[in-house]
């Protein structure tokens, strides 16, 4: 009867407990409750986002969200400043602003500049200030192949080949130096790449590094192009073949990548414009008015001049007693001028039609030692070749990219984290 009793005792309180947790959560209750002119404090913001389109400046967008002239002056000026944001990119930066509620001011906007830069400011006690947040990307090598097919192009080839397009021009960039791509690509050709993927949460954003390409030409002047990325102790990298010799040469034979030719070299042709036999001393690539125009190679520019012929041209002094022509242009790059020293792959200018030319187009010469020669043919020389102690370390290097390499080769849908 004693132990019966006290069971009884025990779901008493028990039940007593029960009862005063009900109160207690009853009297919470009332004092959270929602009282006029009051906000629920667990309610989430209120968020807007912005697709910068044409025409759009941050001005606008924020003064259509009710940001006084002053605060907006403030966050151009931190963005600028701090940020190194200038303007708003149409079709690429996004803006997220936030308030508390749809009546509240706006008190944090989130810049998206690409996937890999956000800037945050944030409103706190009337006072602006911002943030460049970092964002951890999940970097991995991967190795990506592909063969020309008949009627087929490389870039085209590397994309479907799953290459990001960012990546895929660095790829011609490099191979600029060793191969026209527009008539030394032919059916067959097989090449194989090894670069970075950058990726979020499992999702391929874009294309990091390239560590290294192999490239089978199958012509018998060039043969298989190897180059591999190689950073040397000082932070600065270049591209070099398999004996560490570099692989980027002093002049590119096609200044505007994936530009197809008109006219090439010749000593003997018929003048389109003129009508009669002379020699043209340079090839034309065939490009769209405006496109810009880099250099081909680092110099000094020795003449920006127009000529009857020509038209506005561009004449570059490079080292190894080498000089570029660029003519038909439309118009000159503010700031390269006689003397001015331009590096490789600079804007020195844009196609045009001026001089005597029948279309837009891009007449590009090399003259060496005073003599023109055939861009397409002519040996450049080699810049940046490693020292013997930087070559030792190379070759090292060279031996873990072809391991990589093959193990990847093996298993294609492997990759190797960072």
């Amino acid at each position: 009867m004693a132990k019966a009793k006290n069971i009884f005792k025990a779901r008493n309180l028990t039940r007593i407990a029960i009862i005063l947790v009900g109160i207690l959560i009853v009297v919470a209750a009332a004092l959270f409750a929602t009282k006029p002119g009051r906000r629920i404090i667990s309610s989430p913001p209120v968020e807007t986002h912005i697709q910068v389109e044409a025409g759009d400046t941050l001005s606008k967008i924020l003064s259509d969200h009710n940001i006084s002239g002053n605060d907006i002056n403030t966050i151009a000026a931190l963005l600028k400043k701090d940020c190194g944001v200038s303007g708003l990119r149409a079709n690429s930066d996004v803006l997220v602003l936030q308030q508390k509620t749809n009546d509240a001011p706006v008190e944090k906007i989130t810049l998206s500049s690409g996937a890999w830069k956000r800037i945050e400011l944030t409103c706190t006690d009337g006072q602006w200030g911002a943030e460049i947040v970092s964002i951890e990307k999940d970097t991995r090598i991967v190795r990506r192949a592909g063969k020309i097919s008949s009627g087929g192009t490389f870039s085209q080839t590397a994309i479907e080949s799953n290459i990001p397009i960012g990546t895929v021009y660095d790829i011609i960039n490099y191979l600029a130096f060793e191969i026209d791509f527009e008539r030394d690509i032919q059916p067959g050709q097989e090449f194989a790449v090894l670069y970075e993927e950058n990726m979020i949460d499992g999702k391929v954003i874009d294309g990091g590094r390239v560590i290294a390409i192999s490239f089978d030409t199958h012509l018998d002047r060039r043969g298989k192009l190897k180059m591999y990325r190689y950073e040397k102790t000082d932070g600065k990298f270049g591209y070099y073949d398999e004996e560490g010799k570099g692989a980027i040469k002093s002049l590119k034979r096609t200044p505007i990548d994936g530009a197809s030719i008109s006219s090439k070299f010749n000593p003997n042709r018929k003048h389109p414009v003129l009508g009669f036999t002379r020699a043209h001393k340079g090839v034309d690539f065939r490009a769209a008015s405006g496109t810009k125009i880099p250099a081909a190679g680092s110099g000094r520019v020795v003449k920006r001049a127009f000529d009857k012929g020509y038209g506005n041209f561009v004449r570059i002094r490079h080292a190894n007693g080498f000089e570029t022509v660029y003519a038909h242009m439309s118009k000159f790059q503010a700031g390269v001028n006689v003397g001015t020293t331009v590096a490789q792959g600079q804007i020195i200018g844009y196609v045009g039609s001026t001089g005597l030319s029948t279309g837009p187009h891009l007449h590009y010469e090399i003259i060496k030692n005073g003599v023109h020669v055939n861009p397409m043919t002519v040996t450049f020389p080699r810049i940046d070749d490693l020292t013997a102690l930087q070559k030792e370390s190379f070759l090292k290097v060279r031996e873990k990219i072809d391991e990589a390499m093959i193990a990847l080769e093996k298993n294609p849908r492997l990759s190797i984290p960072m």
